[in-house]
């Protein structure tokens, strides 16, 4: 095999006519910008580990960290140590640790400090002999956004973002992707004038979950489902994404931001397009993104957002057996503050297949239970011969994608009741989990987006254009809400606030208590 091959990410070792193998990374190393911050620690350090641990990381991969610090190796080591022990998904192994501790190096340093990114270059070819890493290595940027422009610059003047012929160098950029259309336009600007765009991974961890991928295998290796998911038989979708927490001690990054820019905009669009988008030709990125695409550009807001929209911001009161503060009391927040923590939009797809089905998004903290799915919920039958012995619980049929935590799929149907004399009818529910279907268990999503970023392989990574669509769709719901003043509060540990389950109403449909 030819050392471009290699350098590819292409494991010589592997048979590439079997598909059922896991893909292996080839020579390479990453560099972790921001090592000391929280998602480091817990997901970025601790799926590295799992991914050596899974043999899916080639023997010589070296991970260097830097940071603003006084830090030796041995320091960084110790770190990283830590990390893994407390959050790691797999089994500690010994020998495991000591080869890939072999490959950790401490750069220190600030973003601005050209001394410091001249080392870090002579550290990255020091990795290359020492290590065999190829001249192969991504840069992980865990740092908040304000400081990508600075360190793409870096990169830039120090040739640490020029591949030699037959090598790679990529970027990782961590959400958000800018603050409305404009600063993402600009973001994108800056990242794609040093690196190309094929060379640009920019994360969205839901994407790398894996009951999110199954939903492409649902509605694509199945032809049970094919035929109705269309307006004929859809009646409408909810996208829910609810958090039982607050905003802990993320006051910096959280106020001015909201929910719906940290997870609508994002998260939640990304899950709308894989619900609504036709077939694509493959899986291959390309592919697969210009259908996202196309449903992303669709996407329509209704002419009155004070009907279609509600925002909201937790209350003091109880979580469970918890009392909480509200969320002017959280440490950072001013008494001024106009931020939502909760969210709710109601989008329409101007397309043949969607045309007239409304989709749902709704985002919150504080609300009454940790839960990420997708409910698409059906039509009711046009005629029901037994609708008098029906019970009040016959409502419609649903398939409900869990995301998280119960990763699975829930179908409710009509069944009827046991015994009954009559033909007395109520829902019942078929369920598919993940935990009891599968042994092995799902790996965590940073794992499987680590890998791709190594391996190359962009399709769960959304592009430019897919970020910029996105923001063209938030960006009048966000204006409009600025005008509004203070977001309506709602009670910790419920649903969210009142005027979101007004806006259901209107439309004679509910919310689903997940």
């Amino acid at each position: 095999m030819s050392p471009s091959r290699i350098a590819q990410g292409v494991n010589p070792l592997r048979d590439p006519r079997d598909k059922r193998l896991p893909r292996i990374a080839g020579p390479c190393g990453l560099v972790l910008f921001g090592v000391t911050g929280d998602l480091a620690r817990k997901k970025v350090m601790p799926a590295i580990y799992d991914l050596s641990n899974r043999g899916l990381l080639p023997p010589g991969f070296s991970l260097v960290g830097f940071a603003r610090r006084d830090w030796a190796d041995q320091d960084f080591g110790k770190i990283v140590y830590e990390s893994v022990r407390e959050h790691a998904r797999t089994p500690f192994r010994e020998d495991v640790w000591r080869n890939l501790a072999d490959g950790f190096r401490f750069v220190p340093g600030t973003f601005d400090d050209d001394h410091a990114f001249q080392l870090l270059s002579k550290t990255v070819a020091e990795l290359d002999e020492a290590r065999g890493t190829g001249g192969n290595h991504a840069f992980y940027l865990s740092v908040p956004p304000a400081f990508f422009s600075v360190v793409c610059q870096q990169l830039d003047e120090s040739g640490l973002s020029t591949p030699r012929p037959g090598t790679w160098r990529r970027v990782v950029i961590e959400k958000p992707f800018g603050h409305d259309l404009k600063s993402a336009r600009a973001l994108n600007e800056i990242v794609e004038g040093v690196f190309p765009p094929d060379s640009v991974f920019r994360i969205d961890h839901y994407l790398g979950k894996e009951t999110v991928q199954n939903l492409l295998a649902l509605r694509f290796a199945n032809q049970l489902f094919e035929p109705v998911w269309n307006a004929n038989y859809v009646d409408h979708v909810q996208i829910t994404m609810a958090e039982d927490i607050g905003i802990g001690g993320r006051a910096g990054y959280y106020d001015g931001i909201g929910a719906a820019r940290d997870v609508i905009q994002n998260h939640l669009l990304q899950l709308l397009a894989l619900t609504a988008m036709e077939e694509p030709v493959s899986f291959h990125a390309q592919d697969l993104r210009a259908e996202k695409e196309k449903v992303l550009s669709a996407v329509r807001l209704p002419k009155d957002l004070a009907k279609s929209t509600a925002r909201g911001q937790y209350a003091a009161g109880w979580q469970g057996s918890e009392q909480v503060v509200s969320y002017f009391g959280e440490e950072g927040i001013p008494s001024t503050s106009t931020t939502e923590t909760y969210a709710a939009v109601k989008l329409e797809i101007d397309t043949r297949r969607w045309a007239g089905v409304p989709f749902y998004l709704r985002t919150g903290k504080r609300l009454g239970k940790r839960v990420t799915e997708i409910a698409v919920v059906f039509k009711r039958a046009p005629h029901l011969p037994f609708s008098d012995t029906a019970t009040e619980e016959l409502g419609q049929n649903a398939i409900v994608i869990r995301v998280q935590p119960d990763e699975g799929v829930t179908i409710r149907f009509g069944s009827k009741v046991p015994g009954a004399g009559s033909m007395e009818v109520r829902d019942v529910t078929m369920d598919f989990g993940y935990g009891s279907a599968f042994t092995e268990s799902s790996p965590e999503a940073y794992e499987r987006l680590i890998l791709d970023v190594l391996l190359g392989d962009p399709p769960l990574f959304p592009r430019h254009e897919e970020v910029e669509l996105s923001w063209k769709i938030l960006d009048p719901v966000e204006e409009f809400w600025a005008k509004k003043g203070t977001p309506e509060p709602y009670a910790a540990g419920g649903w969210g606030p009142a005027s979101a389950d007004e806006m259901m109403r209107r439309d004679g449909r509910h919310w689903r208590m997940p």
